[in-house]
């Protein structure tokens, strides 16, 4: 038998005994053959095409993400997987419903399609919840019934139900859409997991949540809601907002490493290039996990959950899909092979795309462009006073607090501008109405000018937010002249920009060039007073009507606990 790689002399990470031995590995047609000691083997057929040494280095599985979003990096899969390969990721399971949100279906099969062609392993999850909520909380460009998800299933590298978002839904009506999806996929599948997204859910709720079949979370923990929810037998996927000292200390004590992997979930372009599954091992390595667990929990357990029995591990019959490292705390990267190929070699190399998406995929915000006077906004009262509700965003989260404040008006018009708060406003960019929406800012935010996005979640309609109309202007008609983008603008003047002209919310362009353009953006938002560990990620989820606690779409403000609209005006006074 004459392999095709064999690599001798590496320190192996055996997921089933959780610890790394000494050894050769050969590899037959892209799949492990034989670890051990093959010098031993007295099989003269056992020889290879190639040997290389591997002079001690540590030898793991490749990395496995089974939660994020290729869009949230504002990209493509291919640069996406050019983003992750020097990394050590090898296969990620993307959720493509920032995509779905906008072109619906077609959004989906395209980002499939786009992703054949990369280096490492793409799998699918299929949008739950487009729109997150329903029509009367916000537009969306398309939406996802049950007899489109049951053309889906039989796709290839589909291999979950995206995360469940609409509790409210899930709980309440059996015949709600969300239910009918999970009844066709356990009706069709019923060994498919579903995915939850259900933050601060709990008691009778949590387990009706469970219930329903869905029973795996990545939204933000404590100690208490991990116990709780793996107690119930729920699936924790841990991103870097919960891996705080308590969490960290509580699975470690009670050896919790069946029940959880680490995932990223949401990771902006500029912070891509920098690391992105590694990072988080190296963390949580520092965090006091132990090194052969944080491998654990990054390789065997995600492939486990997703029912990728292929891979995760370093055994016969596996895809010999693995790292080699200098070191496992610095978790220093030498190279990176997929299929037994080396793909990466240690010298960072970026590629343009070279396929592109359809052209209906680009030039899709309808919107005509914005004046000042549609930042007026109409007060209950003629003059005076005016007790109104206001968004407080918090540094350390994408939740927000609802506060009440007041201020003046003046011919019947709201004096927001010098009131110390923001304007936030929503705009129906789909062409099918002409739904806006305005809510009050405050907290850790901007101090001075203006921020415009089309990549708002989950709608993705135009949000703008400013300490003045004119800058408001300006940042928002960038953004519509431009099919989609970032933009901040300050003293009238733009400042920064990244151009997102595929539905608004990805650019095809190489992704070091984009992660620059990124960078100068959340820069910006920083100079004019933004607080917060990811900037752009807290802008963009002030429109999510899924996460708590008020937040606004283009049919307005919205408790989300409530999952119902909310007038700005309490009362005049």
């Amino acid at each position: 038998m004459e392999l095709d790689l064999i690599v001798k002399n590496v320190q192996v990470y055996n997921s089933y005994l959780k610890k790394f031995i000494h050894g050769d590995v050969g590899i037959l047609d892209g799949k492990f053959l034989y670890i051990g000691e093959i010098s031993e083997i007295q099989d003269e057929e056992l020889k290879a095409k190639k040997v290389i040494d591997g002079h001690s280095k540590y030898m793991i599985p490749g990395l496995i993400d089974i939660h994020m979003h290729v869009e949230s990096s504002m990209t493509t899969p291919f640069q996406f997987s050019q983003g992750v390969i020097p990394h050590g990721v090898t296969t990620l399971v993307a959720d493509p419903h920032e995509m779905a949100n906008v072109f619906g279906i077609d959004g989906i099969k395209e980002m499939i399609n786009s992703s054949k062609n990369s280096a490492v392993d793409f799998f699918y999850g299929i949008p739950s919840s487009v729109p997150s909520t329903n029509k009367d909380l916000e537009t969306t460009g398309a939406s996802i019934e049950a007899e489109d998800v049951e053309s889906l299933l039989d796709m290839e590298n589909v291999c979950c139900l995206g995360e469940v978002m609409n509790f409210k839904d899930l709980v309440g009506d059996q015949e709600s859409t969300i239910n009918k999806i999970i009844k066709k996929i356990k009706n069709k599948k019923p060994h498919m997991r579903i995915e939850g997204h259900c933050p601060k859910i709990s008691g009778l709720d949590l387990a009706r949540f469970i219930y329903q079949g869905v029973d795996a979370d990545h939204t933000q923990q404590t100690p208490a809601s991990l116990e709780e929810k793996i107690k119930n037998g729920m699936f924790m996927e841990i991103q870097e907002k919960s891996m705080t000292e308590e969490n960290i200390k509580y699975l470690v004590e009670n050896e919790l490493y069946e029940h959880f992997c680490l995932v990223t979930d949401d990771t902006m372009a500029d912070k891509l290039v920098q690391g992105h599954l590694n990072k988080l091992v190296k963390k949580a390595i520092s965090m006091g996990v132990p090194k052969e667990m944080a491998i654990y929990v990054s390789t065997y357990t995600p492939a486990r959950r997703m029912l990728l029995d292929d891979r995760g591990s370093i055994a016969p019959g596996k895809i010999a899909d693995f790292v080699l490292l200098e070191s496992i705390e610095e978790f220093h990267i030498n190279k990176v092979y997929k299929n037994g190929k080396l793909i990466f070699d240690g010298k960072v190399e970026y590629k343009e795309s070279e396929n592109k998406f359809p052209k209906k995929f680009y030039n899709s915000i309808k919107l005509g462009i914005l004046k000042e006077t549609d930042f007026q906004v109409r007060a209950p009262i003629q003059d005076g006073l005016v007790e109104c509700r206001a968004i407080k965003v918090i540094p350390q989260s994408t939740f927000t607090i609802e506060k009440e404040t007041t201020l003046p008006v003046e011919n019947n018009k709201l004096q927001w501008e010098n009131s110390g708060y923001c304007l936030i406003s929503v705009f129906n960019r789909y062409g099918n109405g002409k739904d806006k929406a305005f809510g009050l800012v405050t907290g850790s935010i901007i101090k001075e000018g203006a921020i415009a996005t089309s990549y708002a979640h989950d709608h993705h309609n135009l949000m703008v937010m400013g300490r003045n109309s004119k800058d408001m202007v300006i940042a928002s008609n960038w953004v519509i002249e431009n099919g989609g983008g970032y933009c901040v603008v300050k003293d009238g003047k733009i400042i920064a920009g990244v151009e997102l002209p595929i539905g608004g919310i990805i650019s095809d362009e190489r992704i070091d060039l984009l992660a620059e353009k990124v960078k100068t953006v959340s820069d910006s938002m920083e100079k004019l007073g933004y607080v917060h560990h990811n900037k752009i990620m807290s802008f963009s989820t002030l429109s999510l009507p899924v996460s708590p606690s008020l937040k606004i779409s283009d049919k307005g403000l919205i408790d989300v606990v409530k999952q119902e609209i909310v007038p700005l005006f309490y009362k005049g006074l």
